[in-house]
This record gives C-alpha cells, sequence and structure tokens, in this order.
C-alpha cells in the first residue's frame, strides 16, 4: 500500500471512532458497533443533517491524513511494501477492538499515552510482524491515538460529560487520587523521571538527526550560500573493506548481502556493480568495529550514512538488524583538550537544540537496553597522549554497557589494527577504490549534483556528456586511476573535471592546488560574485592567510579553532601585508568562510577546515614558506604530521628537501623505536619529491630494501603510500620469498596499480604457489578486466582455482579464459551470460537477483557444484533437474516458489537450505535418497514442516542444522552419523538427540 492510501486509511479509521463516540456516547452496545453511515442514519434525523455530520467527519479523516502521510513518508522507508501494509492492517485491527468509548477516554484523564499503555495492554500483540514492523506499529498506534484524542476532546458533548465524571469522582476523591499515583510512571536509576517522554523525544531526535546529517559538501562552491550541499543519501557509495578477521566468515550467511544501488556500474556499463567485499556487509556481523582508512578514503562520511540510515530505520541485508538503533553520532575532534563526554552530553554535536528537553538519563537508557549505535569518528584527530584515553573511555563504557554496538574511524597511523583488540573490537580497512567503485563513484558524484540545478556550471542536461567524458579519461589516462583512489579525491577530480573541462592534473599535489585555488578565489572571480570582485585580496592573500591559520591550527595539534581567536590570528597577519588597506580581521575571515568553500563552522562560535586534507596541505606549504623544516623533523614520529610532511616535501626547494629527508633518516638510526615509521614516511615522501641528489637517494633506497619485502598484512596498504616508485624496489620474482611474503608483496603491487604494476604481476604469474596464485586472482580487481586476464590470467591452470568475479566486465573477459569454478560476487541476473563461458564444474553466485530465470543454466549441464544465494523469487527452477551431474546444491527456500515435487538432479548428494520458516515443508527430500549431507538454516527459531522425512533418506550421514527448534521432537529422525546443532533450540533433556551410532556436537 502506498504511502497515501494507508494514511488515508488510517484517517478513516481515526475518524469513524471519533464519529462512534460521539454519536454513541453511552448508549447501547449496538449502537457502538455500528459504521459510521449507518450510526449517522439511527442518530442523525434528517436527509441533509446527516450529509452534513458525515462531511464533518470526512474532514477529520482529511486533517489526520494531512498528518500522517508526510510521517509515513519519513519513517522506516527501509521496509518493503507487504510490510507497511501488515503494519497498517494491524493498527485499523487494534483500534476497531479497542475500547475507546467515553468512559474509557474519561478514566484515562483524556491523556494518549496512558491511554496508549490501556489499550496495548488490554489487547493481543499483533502477530507476524518483525522488530522493525512492530516498531512502526507502536509509533504509528500511538500517533493515531494522540490524533483520537484531540479531535474527541474539541467535541461539542464531551465537556458535558467531562463534567459529570467529574462530580462522579467527587464521592470517592481519595481513591481517584492513589489511581492517579499508581500511573505516574515508574522510576528506576536510569529512568529518574520515568520513560512515558522517551518516545516523543526519539522521533524527534531521529528526525534531527535524519535531517542535519544527510548531507555531503561536493568540495566545490556552488551558489552564493555558504555550504551548498547535496543530499548523502544521494551521492553515498557502498565502498570495500577488508580484514584479516571477516575473510571467509560469511560461510552460510551470504545471501544477506545488501544490495549496491541499481545504477552503480562497472568499469564498461552500469549494472550494480562491485568488487570485493561492501563495507556494509562487513560490518554486519562484529559488534563492535574498529574502522581504519587513510586520508579521505570516506570514514567520516560512512558513519554520517550509518547514522542517518538508522534514523530512518532503513538498512538491508546484512545490516537489517541494525534497524531499531539510535544512532549516537560521536567527532572526537570537538574533544581535544578537553574532557571526553559523558552519555547525556553525547548528543551536544548534533542535537544540542533539543538536548534541554532530553528526559533525564534518556541516552544511557538507550546504551543499558542496547539500542544505541555509537559511532565514534577520528581517533587519528587527537594526540597520541589523548588517544590512551579514548581508549579507556570506550573501555568503561563497554564495560558499563556491554551490549551497546560502535564503530571507531581512524586513519592507520593513528590506530593499528590491534589498538582495540582488548576490547574485542575487529579491525577493518577501507580498500581503496578499484576502477569498477571508480566509475560508481562518478555516476552516483553527477547524479547527487543534478540537485543543484542552476546552480551548476553548466546546463543539466549536459551532466551525462561531462560523465561520460570523465570515465573516458579515467579508462584512457591510467595516472588518473590511481590518482583518484579515495572519495576525497575522485570527488575533487569530478568537480574540477565539471569545472575546467580536460584540464585534469597528474599528481595529488597539483589536484589540491588546482583544488583550492578554484574554490578559493577562481570560481567567484569567473562567476563576477560582487563580494569577490569588491574584495582586495589577491589569490594570493588569500592563501597566504589560510596557509597561517592552517599552520597555527597544526603547531598546536588542533582541528578546530574558537572564531574569535582565528579572527586575531587573521587580524595580525593582515597587519604585515602592507600593500592591503583591509583591516578587519573578523570581516576577512568571514568572508573567506562564507565564500572560499575550504572554511566552515561546524558549530557556533567555531571554525575548522572542510577536510583535514586542506589544513595538512596549507600547512605544509607554510612550513617551506617560511623554512619550518627543522619543526617536521622533530615531529617526523608524530602519527599527526604524517601527511604535512609528505606534503611538505613536495612544496620544499631543494636544500629544504634534502634536509628534510636527511634529518627523518638520521632519526630513523638513531632511534630504534621509531626506525620503522621513520622509514616508511622517507619513503612515502617520494611520492611528491620532484628529485633527490644521488646520495640522499642511496640512503632512501637503502630506507625503503629495510622494509621490504612486506611480512604483515598492515604492510601493503601502507607500502603502498609510497607509490609507483616502491615497484622498482620490489623483486622481479617470488622465488625467493616465503608463501606469506610473497602474498604480502602482490597485495602491496596491486594496491599501487596502473600499468608497471601490471607489468610486474605478470612476471609474478609463473609461481604456482597456491596462496600465491589465489592473491592473484584476488588482485584482478584493481585492473583492467581484459588487460589483467589477458596478461596474468590466461596463463594459469584455472581448473584448480575458484575465479571469483566482481563485476561484468569480469565476466566478459572470462569467456577467453580456461575457467572451470566460478564465483560472481556482485548482483546477478543475466544467466544467459553464462552460455558464452567454457564448461563449469562449479559456480557459485553469491547475490542472485529476486526475479533471474535459472533456464539458461541448461548449457552448462556439466555442474556438479551449484550454490545460489537470492534475495526474492526466482524463476526456471525446472533447469535443476537437467543438470544430470549436479553432486551439491545450495539455494534459500523461501525464493523457490513451488517446493513440492522440487526436480532435482537424481545424483544429488549434498544439499544445503537456507531461510526456513515454520511454514516451509521440506518433505520433498524424500525423493533424492542419495544424499548424504544436508544443512537446513532458518531466519528465526522453528521447526519447518515435513522435518521427520530426514528419517527417509537412507544415504544421510551428515546433518548440519543452524537456528532449528528441536526441543518438541520425542525422537530425532536421524539415528546415526554426525549431526551439529548450532544456536537451536534443545529439549530440556537432550538425552531424546542421542543414539547409539549417532554423534551430536552442539554449538
Amino acid at each position: 500500500m502506498v504511502g497515501e492510501a494507508a494514511a488515508l486509511r488510517l484517517g478513516s479509521t481515526v475518524a469513524k471512532a471519533a464519529a462512534q463516540m460521539w454519536l454513541g456516547g453511552k448508549r447501547r452496545e449496538q449502537e457502538r458497533r455500528m459504521d459510521m453511515s449507518e450510526l449517522i442514519r439511527v442518530r442523525v434525523s434528517g436527509l441533509r443533517f446527516q450529509r452534513g455530520v458525515e462531511r464533518q467527519f470526512d474532514e477529520m479523516a482529511d486533517a489526520v491524513y494531512d498528518r500522517l502521510a508526510p510521517f509515513l513518508e519519513r519513517e522506516f522507508p527501509g521496509l518493503e511494501e507487504n510490510s507497511r501494509q501488515a503494519v497498517i492492517d494491524a493498527v485499523c485491527d487494534t483500534f476497531a477492538a479497542a475500547e475507546l468509548s467515553d468512559e474509557a477516554i474519561l478514566a484515562a484523564d483524556a491523556r494518549p499515552a496512558e491511554i496508549v499503555r490501556r489499550l496495548t495492554g488490554a489487547a493481543r500483540p499483533p502477530v507476524g510482524l518483525g522488530e522493525a514492523e512492530t516498531r512502526l506499529y507502536e509509533v504509528l498506534f500511538a500517533e493515531c491515538v494522540e490524533y483520537y484524542v484531540r479531535i474527541v476532546r474539541g467535541l461539542p458533548v464531551f465537556e458535558e460529560r467531562a463534567l459529570s465524571e467529574l462530580l462522579a469522582r467527587t464521592t470517592s476523591l481519595g481513591a481517584e487520587i492513589a489511581r492517579v499515583l499508581q500511573r505516574l510512571p515508574d522510576r528506576s536509576l536510569f529512568a529518574p523521571e520515568g520513560t512515558d517522554r522517551d518516545g516523543e523525544f526519539r522521533r524527534r531526535y531521529l528526525e534531527l538527526v535524519s535531517t542535519t546529517l544527510d548531507e555531503v559538501e561536493l568540495f566545490r562552491r556552488t551558489s552564493d550560500r555558504a555550504g551548498a550541499q547535496v543530499r548523502l543519501s544521494v551521492a553515498y557509495v557502498s565502498l570495500r573493506a577488508t580484514g584479516d578477521e571477516i575473510r571467509g566468515r560469511r560461510e552460510g550467511t551470504r545471501r544477506a548481502l545488501p544490495l549496491l544501488r541499481p545504477d552503480m556500474s562497472d568499469w564498461e556499463s552500469s549494472g550494480g556493480e562491485g568488487a570485493g567485499m561492501r563495507v556494509e556487509a562487513a560490518l554486519g556481523g562484529p559488534a563492535r568495529v574498529l574502522l581504519r582508512g587513510e586520508a579521505g578514503s570516506g570514514k567520516t562520511t560512512l558513519l554520517r550514512w550509518l547514522a542517518v540510515t538508522a534514523a530512518r530505520g532503513a538498512f538491508t541485508g546484512e545490516l537489517a538488524g541494525w534497524n531499531g538503533l539510535t544512532p549516537v553520532f560521536v567527532k572526537l575532534r570537538e574533544y581535544s583538550g578537553r574532557a571526553l563526554p559523558a552519555p547525556e552530553a553525547m548528543l551536544d554535536s548534533v542535537a544540542g537544540q533539543i538536548t534541554g528537553v532530553m528526559p533525564k538519563a534518556w541516552v544511557e537508557r538507550q546504551l543499558t537496553d542496547g539500542r544505541a549505535l555509537l559511532l565514534i569518528d577520528g581517533v587519528d584527530e587527537l594526540l597520541d597522549a589523548e588517544r590512551r584515553g579514548v581508549r579507556e573511555w570506550l573501555r568503561k563504557l563497554l564495560a558499563a554497557y556491554p551490549d551497546v554496538r560502535m564503530v571507531v574511524t581512524s586513519r592507520p597511523a593513528a590506530a593499528g589494527a590491534d589498538w582495540l583488540r582488548r576490547e574485542k573490537f575487529t579491525a577493518l580497512h577501507l580498500d581503496r577504490m578499484t576502477p569498477p567503485d571508480l566509475a560508481a563513484f562518478v555516476r552516483q558524484w553527477h547524479q547527487a549534483v543534478r540537485e543543484l540545478g542552476e546552480e551548476l556550471p553548466c546546463p543539466v542536461d549536459e551532466l551525462p556528456r561531462y560523465e561520460q567524458s570523465l570515465l573516458n579519461s579515467l579508462k584512457d589516462r591510467p595516472h588518473l586511476q590511481s590518482l583518484a583512489g579515495t572519495p576525497l579525491l575522485a570527488a575533487m577530480l569530478c568537480a574540477m573535471h565539471l569545472n575546467r573541462g580536460s584540464q585534469l592534473p597528474r599528481d595529488r599535489m597539483e589536484l589540491y592546488r588546482n583544488a583550492l585555488h578554484t574554490l578559493v578565489h577562481e570560481r567567484d572571480a569567473d562567476r563576477n560574485v560582487p563580494s569577490a570582485v569588491d574584495s582586495g585580496l589577491s589569490l594570493g592573500d588569500k592563501v597566504v592567510l589560510l596557509r597561517d591559520l592552517a599552520w597555527r591550527l597544526s603547531d598546536n595539534n588542533r582541528s578546530e579553532i574558537s572564531l574569535d581567536q582565528a579572527a586575531v590570528h587573521v587580524g595580525r597577519k593582515l597587519a604585515g601585508m602592507r600593500h592591503l588597506d583591509e583591516g578587519d580581521g573578523r570581516a576577512v575571515l568571514e568572508s573567506l568562510r562564507d565564500r572560499s568553500g575550504i572554511l566552515r563552522s561546524p558549530t557556533l562560535g567555531r571554525l575548522d577546515f572542510v577536510h583535514r586534507t586542506f589544513q595538512e596541505y596549507l600547512a605544509a606549504e607554510e612550513a617551506a614558506e617560511e623554512d619550518r623544516i627543522g619543526n617536521l623533523i622533530e615531529r617526523a614520529h608524530l602519527d599527526l604530521w604524517r601527511e604535512t610532511i609528505i606534503m611538505a616535501a613536495g612544496h620544499a626547494n631543494r636544500p629544504q628537501r634534502e634536509d628534510l629527508l636527511t634529518g627523518i633518516l638520521d632519526r630513523a638510526t638513531a632511534e630504534p623505536r621509531y626506525a620503522r615509521k621513520l622509514r616508511l614516511l622517507a619513503a612515502s615522501c617520494q611520492e611528491t619529491l620532484p628529485e633527490l641528489s644521488a646520495p640522499l637517494g642511496e640512503r632512501v633506497d637503502a630506507a625503503v630494501h629495510a622494509l621490504l619485502p612486506p611480512r604483515r598484512t598492515t604492510d601493503p596498504a601502507g607500502l603502498a603510500a609510497v607509490g609507483t616508485s616502491l615497484l622498482r624496489k620490489l623483486p622481479r620474482s617470488l622465488g625467493e620469498l616465503t608463501e606469506n611474503q610473497a602474498v604480502q608483496t602482490i597485495r602491496t603491487t596491486s594496491l599501487i596499480g596502473g600499468p608497471e604494476a601490471l607489468g610486474l604481476l605478470t612476471e609474478y604469474s609463473d609461481d604456482e604457489r597456491h596462496e600465491v596464485r589465489r592473491a592473484l586472482i584476488s588482485a584482478w580487481s584493481y585492473f583492467d578486466a581484459d588487460a589483467y586476464a589477458d596478461a596474468v590470467l590466461s596463463a594459469f591452470p584455472l581448473q584448480k582455482h575458484a575465479l571469483s568475479i566482481s563485476h561484468s566486465g569480469q565476466l566478459r573477459a572470462a569467456s577467453r579464459l580456461p575457467v572451470s569454478r566460478l564465483m560472481i560476487t556482485y548482483p546477478f541476473a543475466e544467466f544467459k551470460e553464462l552460455e558464452r563461458l567454457p564448461p563449469l564444474t562449479e559456480l557459485d553466485v553469491e547475490d542472485v537477483r529476486s526475479g533471474a530465470d535459472l533456464s539458461p543454466l541448461a548449457a552448462q549441464d556439466t555442474l556438479s557444484t551449484l550454490s545460489l544465494m537470492s534475495l526474492g523469487p526466482l524463476k526456471g527452477q525446472a533447469v535443476l533437474e537437467r543438470l544430470k551431474g549436479l553432486i551439491s546444491l545450495r539455494f534459500v527456500l523461501e525464493d523457490i516458489p513451488v517446493l513440492e515435487n522440487l526436480p532435482l538432479a537424481p545424483t544429488l548428494q549434498a544439499l544445503s537450505m537456507f531461510g526456513a520458516s515454520s511454514g516451509t515443508d521440506i518433505s520433498f527430500v524424500a525423493d533424492h535418497p542419495r544424499i548424504e549431507y544436508l544443512y537446513l538454516n532458518a531466519d528465526e527459531p522453528c521447526l519447518p514442516s515435513g522435518f521427520h522425512t530426514l528419517a527417509t533418506l537412507p544415504e544421510l550421514d551428515y546433518l548440519d542444522l543452524a537456528n532449528i527448534d528441536v526441543s518438541t521432537l520425542e525422537r530425532f529422525p536421524v539415528r546415526r552419523g554426525f549431526v551439529v546443532l548450532s544456536h537451536c533450540v534443545l529439549p530440556a533433556d537432550t538425552q531424546t538427540l542421542r543414539a547409539p551410532d549417532l554423534q551430536v556436537v552442539i554449538r
């Protein structure tokens, strides 16, 4: 049911209940049960008056509709249509069955919250609703009761009946007062003032989160308005994450992968694809995550998207269980130099406007009940000593509130993968964007800026041409692919391409410089914005002021400054700029903030740079201009200064570069504690260095060689930051390396990317070790599909390896490869594409799109193993019987429309079934007596129908059950072999499950 129809139905339900109360009053019970039209005919004389009364209540229904329609649009948009319909039905049924007479209203003192409590306490709760549906039911029912009471209290007869009720009560005033006191909300340690206002405040808070955090800056000024932005929910693009603890974790749960946006494309065409494990899927398992990523990798944007999506109850896939959580977004940068927030202060940065009316201990209740989603952003933006305080703060929070979900972000240099291991955090790393990810980002970026309309520098209908032009440039110029490896850099590249056409940069230093010049000055000047034309400040003047401000912030290890203090600094700097007539530091600062697009006010009276990378770039330029090389060397071991020092190497003149690199390497020799970190920093500076003297170049080479070969899983990301120059230091053959060193070397090479990296991986392709070849197959995602397939994979004996396909470009390239085992990891529906492949023996499709037709699988009648993890009904299931050699099958029960007489190959020996429910009938397994292994998984604990037929499988000797309720079984159907019970509901006496020839493992 669409939102309008649902709102209209609810409005009619509320108005009808009010009409029955008004017209029925204290009359006979049968009158109160009449529908509205019939009751009006009985109680109102004359056709004209009857029609008038009906119109009055129709207007009431319309008024309720006007309130509910936007409410339904806003709340829980992630719910499926049938789920919304079930909720609407439940609310209407509850109203129909509720005692809503005047006696009932007056007994509750016409207080909506009390009426809701009485009605829900007396009525049977609706059945069949999930957690999200139940929450929507509760919220919607409370809203409808609120409107009903307000209507009733405005009816002409209400005051008369209320007065009669009040007079009757005076005879028992003492008892009435006792009842009033009993109705006061229960109080406890965590609810000192009760919980009767919790729901109302939560709704208001979630609305605020959904609005204030649903915006993203595209790093370009788009209008005369300060801070013009687009909706994050439109611009958001799913990224990939890796982590040792999540690799291989999702066996048996992969069907729950979230669907990507329909218009996300692979490198060649649209199709909703992407490479690797999506970060949303990676977050779905662990309750505590340390999410690490380099500068501009999208950490903060991801947290904001999580907060907005939680506020709207719109999670799907593996994060669907997060619907119902209350997001709490904490920016650690705001607490630099001061105490970290207590629970009641955690809402200040996002919802400070309404915390004054927050029920006491409300945040604590969310944390205690495990309903909070804590999103902690920016460990790296604090000093090292302050980070230790963060860890202790987190430890105390988790000790007090162990059930809370938490995601913490940091740059890798500031927090290692094991930084929060004692607190049982899972460490994930946001990966560099692959070509398919980058193409998806470009398309989504251009889709997002459409909302800016006439504020764009081009007509909206020309955006597709700009989009395709940029994609072509990225494909034809590999250095641009490497440059745009993070969302920050990709967004800047998109904006620059839109503003400047084909004038795209060669490296990120040039990209930052061009972006700053465009944002700070050129765009306003080009458009003749009056404030820019009248300003006496040139581009150079503005950059000088911004550089000074950036250095002052960095020098004090801060990311924010008060507006008053910043105005003082700008005023002092202006005093030394004798060629200017400007003297008002605050006016100049506010102009820079409002017009440059580089500064912003995150909160009232505070100032920061829109992204920390701009602060680091400008501080590095200031350090070179003012010859502060000694300061940089002293701070080279500090994580906060890493990016500033790398970019300072690019800004510096030749003597400064020599001094900087020499000082860092001297410290590496003299201070073993920081030796590895300092050598890696010196090596990373090569990314921005235009040249080095021969002696110093040899020292840097020696430092790099001390870091090679990579050994730890955390090494590749750090080494890849060195850039393409590192490729010349890597071995030309892997033969001398251990298997682990070889794997990490391949990962490092693939993260660097580009033609030179592809050439090196081609030389590695003759290594026959199993894990090395798996790493080479995984590296495919970072390169053009056809080029990598021809250069690296074509010589592989792929019959021994499963080839992972992450986008359709790879699938097309696979048709030229000797592949026999295939895993498709992106949302897939076109099984006809498989007809072009060589004969397959194994096929695993992790995310089959709803409605996909399986019929083309008939061309792959050599399949022995087939896995189809889907999220909706499939067609063409009859093809399963034609796969005569099929031995192993995995599928989702609820997505096969007809299970009875399910056509399966007679050769089937292993069967895995997911998504069982109490209504599922698995009796069809009796028709397949050769089954030896059977796996059965249920979404909720239940015992599927036909479970007893397992006893008819003579060859079954391994049964694996997950989430199955076997507590009511008098006798277990399997009496021999091996049984695994994972998270199952067991009988009180587990001996009923055992037999002499049966081995049972309970997990």
